[in-house]
């Protein structure tokens, strides 16, 4: 059964890199999914949900998103009956729906799209008992929290390919030979030869991101310490909110033991988009000369056509809501990037 698991996830990851127009193809749904992005409604009646297995569903999507200032869920939960979910919250845009009975064979995952709204993904879980599912849960839980976030970045593509900062996108093609697609929202706040800083401006949180093209001198030019030195260096055209602050990365965190600060690096990773190896680095931003910060996600490419490093810089900035929701769309822009001459892939 666990092969069937797989092949579900092959389906995903060959949903996701085609057009996102595959969202309405089964069905041609024609509601509007309901729910916030990054919420799942859970039917599962209430035996279930007191269970071990209610309680592994609850810590799996509780899992925290990596590198933000204070933990936040990967989904939030909202959970609802079988009898009130045929009623009320059929076209809930994230459903999982949970099915214990003694005439199920063996564990199962079965994922299905735009069932009766759009976009929608919903997914049915099933088994025989508490203890098979929860044994299943443990083994493909990162799965499911795969297949979900891949249905949510989808969205934020379909949504960047329909309506988009037409341009800024040929200021951006202009200044760095790229195509990239840029949702409606985003305004341009600065620019140079070779840096732009673009951002969504909300009455509470900034949700931006820069890009900019530095020189390649060899693979030295690819450590962390190189790449985050790179990054300070654009990061400073970033201005604080007063005079002569700046944007900076966190390179140390304070030490509560001896009151004093220990070093540290963004979270480095490399993942690899339509062909393309991106280095990712995770960490914290803060402002030079002001008391600001937060989370940001980078990512940077040897682009081969030009001969210099190409970098994705992006941050949030939310000191009274939650990060995750604001950061999730602004991950999504590294797949809205494409490259029309060749690239050379860093290592």
């Amino acid at each position: 059964m666990r092969r069937f698991f797989e092949i579900v996830i092959c389906l995903m990851a060959i949903f996701a890199v085609t057009s996102c127009d595959s969202f309405r193809s089964l069905t041609g749904a024609k509601k509007t999914a309901q729910g916030a992005p990054y919420e799942v409604l859970v039917v599962c009646d209430g035996t279930e949900w007191e269970s071990p297995l209610g309680e592994e569903i609850r810590n799996l999507f509780a899992t925290p998103v990596e590198t933000l200032n204070q933990k936040e869920p990967m989904f939030d939960v909202v959970r609802i009956t079988a009898r009130d979910f045929k009623h009320l919250l059929p076209s809930y845009r994230n459903i999982l729906k949970v099915l214990c009975a003694p005439s199920v064979k063996e564990c199962a995952m079965l994922v299905q799209y735009d069932v009766v709204a759009s976009p929608q993904i919903v997914i049915t879980f099933q088994g025989p008992s508490i203890e098979a599912m929860v044994d299943y849960l443990k083994q493909n839980g990162e799965h499911l929290l795969r297949v979900l976030e891949i249905a949510e970045r989808n969205r934020t593509l379909e949504y960047g390919k329909k309506q988009s900062a037409r341009s800024i996108e040929q200021l951006v093609e202009k200044k760095f030979a790229i195509e990239m697609t840029i949702p409606n929202g985003y305004l341009l706040r600065s620019e140079s030869d070779d840096f732009l800083w673009i951002s969504n401006e909300y009455p509470a949180a900034s949700q931006g991101f820069f890009l900019y093209a530095h020189p390649f001198e060899g693979k030295q030019s690819l450590t962390t310490e190189a790449l985050v030195k790179a990054r300070n260096e654009f990061a400073r055209r970033i201005p604080g909110p007063t005079d002569g602050s700046y944007m900076t990365t966190v390179t140390k965190l304070p030490n509560i033991e001896n009151d004093g600060y220990t070093p540290f690096l963004p979270e480095r990773n490399v993942l690899k988009v339509n062909g393309v190896d991106w280095i990712v680095l995770r960490g914290f931003w803060d402002v030079e000369g002001d008391f600001m910060g937060g989370p940001f996600v980078s990512y940077t490419t040897l682009d081969k056509a030009s001969g210099k490093l190409l970098t994705l810089d992006c941050y949030v900035y939310s000191p009274k809501y939650g990060k995750r929701n604001f950061l999730r769309p602004l991950e999504h822009l590294v797949y809205l990037i494409s490259f029309p001459k060749s690239v050379e892939q860093p290592k």
